[in-house]
């Protein structure tokens, strides 16, 4: 005798009632005089045999779907998204600032508390920020100002845009990100509006960070704080990269360079402890900085253009 839930016009009709319908499984439940459990095992059933046939549309982005995973499995990354690359950098980056703003709306919560990095790309983010408001998230600068570059791309401002974004409040680190010595160092984080702002940072439940690695056209170099002496020589130390002014190597060890570390800020490996650490980086150039930061455990997530993606899965 065949049991019910192999009966094929029984599960045509429970799957036309649930899928077609949108009936839920307890309406259907109701109206056949049958369990739950039975329909749900019926519409599993149904999916088995081939009755049900679902096509998941992804708008011609299915590589980058495959990609994607492929990289979160080579990397044991949380999640990874990957945009299209682009021969113009800024091109590029607006693509990666405006997924992770994508990504960090989905994960943000009224409550979250955020560390802010600093970057060209992190930039790109307040701008594309669609939800909100969330006037209970709290932004806070992860290191002081940078040198030379731009205010905008200092952490402080990062902060306040992606606060006013989300309609949030956002904490202001008044120092340098790099000081002279570790004796001026240990001084300033005497500092109480400075302790305090760190002591914020040991509950983060969300980073965004950028990514850095030695070269000539690097923006560590535009700071001012490093001479193209002192990056010849990190390079030929085996410098992979490094997240905010703080370096390592290949496989994430940064003890090597703490000689280099009189930074203003959260120490990196501290980033091993936030639920959600992301990183955004575009470039091939980068992909050794990368490695590093994930053998590191700095980051968890990341958003990156195709061309790095695979560059991510090529042997190193």
């Amino acid at each position: 005798m065949i049991k019910i839930v192999d009966d094929e016009r029984l599960i045509a009709k429970v799957c036309d009632m649930h899928y077609n319908q949108n009936m839920s499984q307890k309406t259907i439940s109701e109206k056949l005089n049958l369990s739950r459990p039975t329909i749900s095992r019926i519409i599993t059933n149904g999916r088995e045999r081939g009755i049900v046939k679902i096509t998941v549309d992804t708008y011609g982005v299915t590589d980058y779907l495959e990609l994607e995973r492929a990289v979160e499995e080579r990397w044991g990354l949380r999640h990874v998204i990957v945009v299209e690359a682009d021969q113009d950098p800024d091109v590029e980056k607006d693509r990666v600032g405006e997924a992770a703003a994508g990504y960090l709306d989905r994960i943000i919560k009224s409550d979250s508390i955020v560390g802010v990095s600093v970057g060209s790309t992190l930039g790109r983010v307040a701008p594309h920020i669609r939800r909100g408001p969330l006037p209970g998230t709290l932004f806070v600068p992860m290191i002081g100002g940078l040198g030379h570059v731009r205010m905008a791309l200092h952490s402080n401002s990062l902060a306040e845009n992606l606060a006013r974004a989300y309609g949030g409040r956002n904490l202001l680190m008044h120092a340098p990100a790099q000081v002279g010595s570790p004796e001026i160092r240990r001084e300033l984080m005497k500092d109480e509006s400075i302790r305090e702002t760190l002591k914020v940072c040991e509950s983060l439940d969300i980073a965004i960070l950028g990514i850095g690695c030695p070269g000539s056209r690097s923006a560590i170099m535009a700071t001012g704080y490093y001479d193209k002496e002192i990056n010849a020589h990190l390079r030929s130390s085996h410098v992979a990269g490094d997240i905010m002014m703080q370096f390592f190597d290949s496989s994430g060890d940064y003890e090597p360079f703490q000689a280099y570390n009189n930074v203003v800020g959260i120490e990196i490996k501290k980033l091993r402890r936030v639920p959600d650490s992301i990183c955004l980086a575009c470039g091939t150039e980068k992909t050794e900085a990368i490695r590093g930061a994930i053998r590191g455990r700095y980051i968890n997530s990341l958003v990156t253009d195709t061309e790095t993606a695979r560059a991510l899965l090529s042997p190193g």
